[in-house]
């Protein structure tokens, strides 16, 4: 969801039954994954059938758990905008004039401003917009028209909606990171759990699952990297087909194993690649549900069509480490 110029590479996949390990709507404190073995390349795959020789079983233990309980940002965990840079003011997150720049990311024409109770935007008290609703365990991220009277104040964006991070919270490097969520679907939406590098560097990013709001069941799992010696910015992933992903909840997923990426739905690999180069720090999690983009295929600037309230609905956010013991492993901040 950051600077995003891309188009996925990759044709459309037919979605077959998940294979589970355990109770897939669940978080256990134990999780085992059937995990891709054979060799992997920089060209990502999608992983159709696999052989009994092209599989293995990888325990992890889990290391974060977020069943949505509570409000998000009663616990402490969640973080409601991007972080800024050592010299960014901590009051310039809540209201002012340039206090937009870490509540959406222009660069991919997002029609959204990211709001939280206590986002005053251009003016100093308050506005008391929350996007962040609990109700039966499940969260819902709100996406919602902006009233013409805070138009002004909210910088003239579109609509209102939230995103939470875990930057400064929880980051980990290597092990699998999970969200049970239903995908909205609707002209302008463009919901997301994607980690970034806790350094605050980009890329590497890696898109665990992306909706394309204009097309239903359409999602996308995408590695990003950069090519040290030229600067050039890479992307490989796929599309896949999830029939009644805006009803239903599902499993999306991805492992960061030293060698490969393994993207996950409901547990079963669908996809993998060789680790790319660059992928050397600890990543945090961040979801969101943007509107409208000028670059993400499938999901279209806003318009008279595009839904006046639109909800993200998650069940949870997990992430596990790996058991066996590689070098940075179990490295969690």
């Amino acid at each position: 969801m950051t600077k995003r110029f891309l188009i996925t590479i990759g044709l459309v996949a037919a979605f077959a039954p998940a294979f589970a390990v355990g109770d897939p709507d669940g978080a256990p404190l134990e999780l085992t994954l059937p995990v891709t073995t054979d060799p992997s390349t920089i060209q990502c795959r999608q992983i159709r059938a696999q052989g009994a020789t092209s599989l293995s079983f990888l325990p992890l233990h889990r290391t974060f758990n977020d069943d949505f309980d509570q409000h998000p940002l009663a616990s402490g965990r969640w973080v409601p905008h991007y972080a800024g840079g050592a010299a960014w003011p901590e009051a310039r997150y809540w209201g002012g004039d340039g206090s937009d720049f870490k509540r959406k990311t222009s660069a991919n024409g997002e029609q959204q401003i990211y709001v939280d109770p206590r986002y005053a935007g251009r003016g100093t008290a308050p506005l008391g917009l929350d996007p962040f609703r609990v109700e039966n365990g499940v969260l819902s991220i709100t996406a919602r028209r902006t009233p013409p009277d805070l138009k002004a104040v909210l910088f003239n964006n579109e609509y209102t909606s939230g995103i939470l991070t875990t930057q400064g919270t929880f980051a980990q490097k290597y092990g699998y990171f999970e969200i049970r969520a239903k995908i909205p679907i609707g002209t302008g939406v463009w919901p997301a759990f994607w980690l970034l590098a806790d350094d605050g560097g980009w890329p590497p990013e890696i898109d665990a699952v992306e909706g394309r709001g204009q097309r239903p069941g359409d999602l996308v799992m995408t590695t990003h990297w950069r090519i040290p010696a030229t600067g050039k910015i890479e992307h490989c992933g796929f599309d896949f087909t999830v029939p009644g992903a805006e009803a239903d909840f599902h499993n999306y997923g991805v492992l960061w194993e030293p060698d490969r990426l393994i993207y996950f739905i409901d547990r079963k690999p669908v996809s993998d690649i060789s680790v790319p180069v660059g992928f050397d720090d600890p990543v945090y999690m961040i979801v969101n549900l943007a509107m409208g983009s000028k670059f993400f295929t499938g999901v279209g600037f806003v318009d008279g069509e595009s839904p006046v309230t639109v909800n993200f609905e998650i069940d949870r956010i997990s992430a596990y480490q790996i058991d066996v013991t590689f070098a940075g492993a179990s490295d969690v901040r």
